[in-house]
């Protein structure tokens, strides 16, 4: 069976997390990595035993090394270089959230059916079976009507250099981290909200360095939302349905060592097994299947659009104090 050869378009932190999966793969094999300068692509490259270094993301694209690149660069620049991989014959898996801006988005959505090649969004936290199992229990009416979605992502940044911080980089921390509970809510729902409610808490930064959303869905059901770079670590999740709830302690890193627990209306807590899964196998594995199988990627162009759409209801509701409706 053909391999999937994969190439790193920059040489970002969060390379760390999939580099393991890639080389731990029975269908791909990681062969080259680009930098903006040919002396830091190789120093990474031998760091990492990568085989062949590029100078910049342009020479990767035209080396014919590759047929698949993973997009980690800065928010502001997901849309440019996954459309120019497209255009280049190269499927991509980019990092959230794809695009900042609907125009982007739908560019997108424009190169990968011009090209027909692959393009993903790197939401890692779907593909693993904690996730699937929440979607399980919700689609069988275990927990009855969901009236509640509530998550919670935040973590403190120490360096104010850092690029979450720079407005024009799509800085944020919606955009960062709080757009991994706003994919939860409408992956238990089905679908984006009606309408949204904003507010946040604006650093010397200028981005938003805490945001908390309210985002109302057809049928009645509610998510309330929150992201910040001001407070500890913490991560949490609850679905909240007539008939009981699930609560995960870790929904979206630390999912390996993370527990779900039942909580119903009657009786006693109960934990739930999960597999215990590396966190980003899955998001390669749905990639290969996509390109080898031609099977459709598990999160679609359709749920990634919405993702942005919310995003951007839930900052102009913030910006104006009033609701914004979808």
């Amino acid at each position: 069976m053909k391999k999937v050869r994969w190439g790193l378009l920059s040489t970002a932190n969060i390379n760390r997390r999939l580099i393991p999966a890639l080389q731990a793969s029975e269908h791909g094999e990681l062969v080259a990595v680009a930098s903006r300068t040919q002396k830091r692509a190789q120093a990474y490259a031998e760091a990492w035993q990568i085989p062949k270094a590029y100078g910049s993301y342009e020479a990767l694209l035209a080396s014919g090394a590759v047929d698949v690149v993973y997009i980690g660069l800065p928010n502001h620049l997901h849309a440019e270089w996954t459309i120019r991989a497209l255009h280049s014959g190269l499927h991509v898996l980019c990092e959230k959230p794809l695009t900042i801006s609907m125009r982007e988005m739908d560019a997108v959505i424009e190169a990968a059916g011009e090209t027909g090649m692959v393009v993903a969004e790197a939401f890692m936290y779907r593909h693993h079976s904690q996730t699937r199992t929440v979607g399980q229990w919700v689609g069988s009416g275990l927990l009855g009507e969901i009236s509640l979605v509530r998550g919670v992502f935040n973590f403190k940044i120490k360096d104010r250099n850092n690029i979450r911080l720079v407005p024009e980089y799509g800085g944020g921390s919606l955009w960062d981290v709080g757009v991994y509970p706003l994919s939860f809510a409408q992956y238990v729902f089905g679908g984006p909200p009606a309408n949204v409610s904003g507010a946040q808490w604006l650093g010397p930064s200028g981005v938003d360095e805490s945001f908390a959303g309210q985002m109302r869905y057809p049928g009645g059901g509610l998510a309330q939302i929150s992201s910040s770079f001001r407070t500890p670590s913490h991560t949490e999740l609850e679905v909240i349905g007539t008939e009981g709830r699930l609560h995960l302690n870790r929904p979206f890193v630390g999912v390996e060592t993370g527990t779900l627990t039942f909580y119903p209306a009657e009786g006693d807590p109960q934990a739930i097994e999960v597999p215990q899964e590396e966190l980003y196998r899955g998001e390669v594995d749905d990639m290969h299947a996509a390109i080898l199988d031609g099977a459709t990627p598990y999160i679609s162009l359709l749920e990634t659009r919405n993702h942005v759409r919310t995003a951007l209801a839930l900052y102009a509701s913030a910006r104006s104090g009033q609701m914004v409706a979808m």
